[in-house]
């Protein structure tokens, strides 16, 4: 449909360090394998993505949830006929920069950062861990990833100006980024409204009736479903609907993709860098059925009791922490206790906590604020 507007992988500005062309492998895919091969990566498989794990086996952490997202992206490129090697990466790639608990992990680390004058925030740290922090190469620091995906991973969620964040100020600041990167944010909206209704609903929380009454695109779906399917059980109805949502999600994100670039009249990937606003986006319909999504799983869900103490006690452990290796950074382990002779203490502090998994944190906690390190 777009084949137009996919980037085309030999026109891309390439690494900061030049390699020889693998013989099989173009560059987007070698910088998909990268991520995938990542220790950030693997860690996602231990970091929460709103349900912990000690409820059941069966809700997401941080990595099915970006298998999920990149399963969606893939299909989308592909029947646009974008360029589907560079959006895997991308998607594969976009939330390596989480730390643990959540998006109350994100938040107490920014709050602790903002005590010094500085934040948090998980694109930054993901492009840092591409760039520097994995050590996997010996001629070069970092995964050494295309530009294209590094412009992703710092642009997939949002477009910035010029000096607006001076740390990204090398990736086209003002302009828009490729059209396979501006899947990964929707796709992604895609799983994480389907998914927290499939984990919400495991864990008891919410029912199809009670989704019905909030979204409407959603209770046409429900009311369908319970007339063709009488004598499933309530769990296979519920996966029938579902099932139907994330399909007109998906399709109303295509659908909205085409018609906006025939609005936009870009002809090229480089002219839908200059194209004032994105061009990715929901039909009007899907874009309503989203946003009612999340009102009702913020209402319903994100904002239960059943969520909140653990996510307090999470913040607090993550607060303690930052406190402990603030006073205390020879205690930190190497080389992030070398760091702090050069650099601010609070910003190595903040980049150790941010590569932790939930288990580890909860470990490093115990043996240094808790009992065992009393």
């Amino acid at each position: 449909m777009l084949a137009r507007l996919r980037f085309p992988v030999e026109r891309s500005r390439g690494r900061r360090y030049p390699e020889t062309a693998h013989p099989y492998r173009n560059a987007f895919q070698r910088d998909r394998d990268r991520v995938v091969h990542a220790r950030a990566f693997r860690r996602l498989e231990a970091k929460t993505q709103v349900f912990a794990p000690g409820l059941s086996d069966h809700f997401r952490n941080r990595l099915t949830h970006t298998i999920e997202v990149a399963q969606i992206a893939r299909t989308v490129a592909n029947v646009l006929g974008l360029d589907e090697d560079l959006t895997e990466a991308l998607a594969l790639a976009h939330d390596i920069g989480h730390p643990p608990f959540a998006h109350a992990g994100e938040e107490e680390l920014n709050r602790q950062m903002e005590r010094f004058g500085d934040r948090f925030d998980h694109n930054l740290h993901a492009l840092r861990i591409v760039e520097s922090f994995e050590q996997r190469y010996a001629r070069f620091p970092g995964l050494n990833l295309t530009f294209e995906v590094r412009e992703g991973i710092v642009k997939h969620s949002r477009d910035f100006g010029p000096g607006e964040f001076p740390e990204f100020d090398a990736y086209l600041p003002g302009l828009r980024p490729v059209l396979e990167a501006q899947l990964i944010d929707l796709a992604d909206e895609v799983a994480y409204n389907t998914a927290d209704l499939d984990d919400a609903f495991s864990a008891g929380m919410l029912s199809a009736e009670q989704v019905a009454e909030c979204v409407p695109q959603y209770r046409a779906i429900h009311e369908a479903v319970e007339t063709q399917y009488p004598g499933a059980t309530e769990r296979e109805r519920f996966n029938e609907g579902l099932r139907q949502l994330i399909d007109g999600l998906v399709s109303g994100l295509i659908e909205g993709v085409v018609e906006n670039a025939r609005q936009s009249g870009a002809a090229g990937a480089e002219e839908v860098r200059e194209c004032p606003r994105r061009i990715a986006a929901f039909t009007e319909e899907a874009a309503v059925t989203s946003r009612a999504l999340k009102r009702f799983l913020h209402a319903r869900v994100y904002s239960a009791p059943a969520l909140g103490q653990g996510r307090r006690r999470s913040m607090a452990m993550i607060a303690d922490l930052f406190r402990f290796f603030l006073d205390r950074p020879d205690r930190l382990p190497q080389p992030y206790s070398a760091r702090t002779l050069a650099e601010p203490p609070h910003r190595v502090i903040c980049d150790y906590i941010a590569g932790m998994t939930d288990a580890f944190c909860q470990r490093t906690f115990e043996q240094t604020v808790g009992p065992a390190g009393a």
